[in-house]
């Protein structure tokens, strides 16, 4: 089977009709519309073929892919990290640093990846050449559209001379592709219905309030889902705050997620609900899509979606790929189920009384150097089975960032294991080493 050890690196077995099909229209001469739900595994379906695209005698530039958020970025740029082809990658977003990014772009990526806005930064300050990027991918273009990148991806493309390749992926149904992407003859493919289309094995629950208490109704619900992954939706930030301060009050340990908090946070927050640190999760719709959440058993909507667009987006958090999940509305008495929901859910009923979700098994210890610091993952797992007293199965996902890095530990052990290693060094260098919050 073609990519067969590429795939292998992410356990997987076969490729899904989508990510076939795209491949294929990919490997013909024109250009490629991918339309596609969340969570449907776009981003393995256009990196794959770009594998057979890349030349190893060029020092510049050859693929492009621009992005509406930065966590889409990083998240492409795992991706391609754990392909293993031996390309350079860099991204460049909103918040990193810009002396950082333009260091890196002295030796050119073959594969560049960027927000519109950074990139285009970058170009104006002549800190990158674009003149030699045959491949263009514009992922989640919808969104992108929708954050007002007209002018900045318009510039860029522009300053691509040589594009003799465009990929352009949606997770809805574009009314029209604006003249400045350049599609000529392309071939469309739609993996979505105009209406929305329920799985197999996807459940959809509904959940009625006794009384005016939305905020005790959910707190129920999540005792009684239990230790599965979950995520709370919100329409506004305040809402997430609220529920956050009643989860601590439950000492009930969560993350959240909406716009109002800086990178660092928001990154945090991501690699431990992806080691398994937080099981729970309450965000406003910015984690509806474009990020690398895996493996969520139940999203819960706090605030009922506006949009048939934003319900599917949100359902598409769980029941990914071949998983099962289950979605819950939860109403109170002035809500109503969303006109565009075309079944009828499931009554779901509450205990009468809150048990807190049991603490998941892994913990994440924070060191306070990454790549920039040459530290890599051989590294930490050194310093955490040499020194930290730990076996292999102790150690969870290891995430190595510029200038810090995030690893799971078994919650038993962490206490233990910090105390042994906080005093050591790592590349002959003294790091801060502390659990995170």
């Amino acid at each position: 089977m073609k990519f067969k050890n590429t795939l292998s690196l992410f356990k997987i077995e076969a490729l899904n009709e989508m990510q076939s099909a795209t491949i294929t229209a990919i490997e013909k001469q024109q250009d490629v519309v991918l339309i596609s739900p969340t969570g449907s595994g776009k981003t393995l379906a256009f990196l794959l073929p770009l594998l057979e695209i890349f030349d190893k005698e060029k020092e510049t530039v050859q693929v492009l892919i621009l992005v509406p958020t930065r966590e889409l970025a990083l998240q492409i740029q795992q991706v391609f990290k754990q392909m293993s082809t031996g390309f350079k990658v860099n991204t460049c977003y909103g918040g990193h640093d810009v002396k950082t990014e333009k260091n890196n772009l002295q030796h050119p990526p073959a594969l560049l990846i960027g927000t519109p806005g950074r990139i285009a930064h970058h170009i104006r300050k002549e800190n990158v050449n674009l003149n030699s990027v045959q491949t263009l991918v514009l992922d989640e273009f919808d969104k992108s559209l929708e954050a007002g990148f007209h002018e900045e991806m318009s510039f860029i493309i522009k300053n691509c001379r040589k594009i003799n390749k465009r990929i352009l992926t949606s997770a809805t149904q574009l009314e029209k592709i604006p003249d400045f992407v350049g599609l000529k003859e392309y071939e469309e493919l739609n993996f979505t219905n105009s209406k929305q289309e329920v799985k197999e094995t996807l459940q959809v629950r509904s959940v009625r309030v006794v009384g005016d208490d939305k905020l005790e109704a959910l707190m129920l619900l999540i005792g009684k889902i239990g230790s599965k992954s979950i995520l709370v939706f919100c329409n506004h930030r305040d809402a997430v705050n609220r529920i956050s301060e009643q989860l601590e009050y439950y000492k009930v340990e969560h993350g959240i997620y909406h716009g109002g908090l800086d990178q660092h946070e928001r990154e945090r927050t991501l690699i431990k609900l992806r080691n398994g640190s937080t099981n729970l999760l309450i965000t406003t719709d910015l984690a509806a899509r474009g990020l690398d959440i895996p493996e969520i058993g139940a999203v819960i909507h706090y605030q009922l979606p506006t949009t048939e667009d934003t319900m599917i987006h949100r359902n598409g958090r769980t029941a990914r790929m071949n998983a099962r999940g289950t979605v819950y509305f939860l109403l109170d008495s002035k809500d109503h189920l969303p006109p565009f929901l075309e079944i009828e859910p499931e009554e779901e009923t509450l205990p009468s009384k809150f048990v807190a979700p049991k603490s998941g098994k892994w913990k994440t210890i924070y060191i306070g150097a990454g790549k920039k610091e040459k530290v890599n993952k051989i590294d930490i797992v050194g310093l955490l089975l040499q020194k930290g007293n730990l076996q292999k199965d102790d150690v969870g996902k290891i995430e190595v960032l510029d200038h810090m890095a995030y690893v799971a530990v078994k919650a038993d052990k962490i206490a233990a294991t910090i105390k042994l290693i906080r005093e050591e060094k790592i590349k002959n260098k003294k790091v801060k080493i502390q659990q995170s919050t």
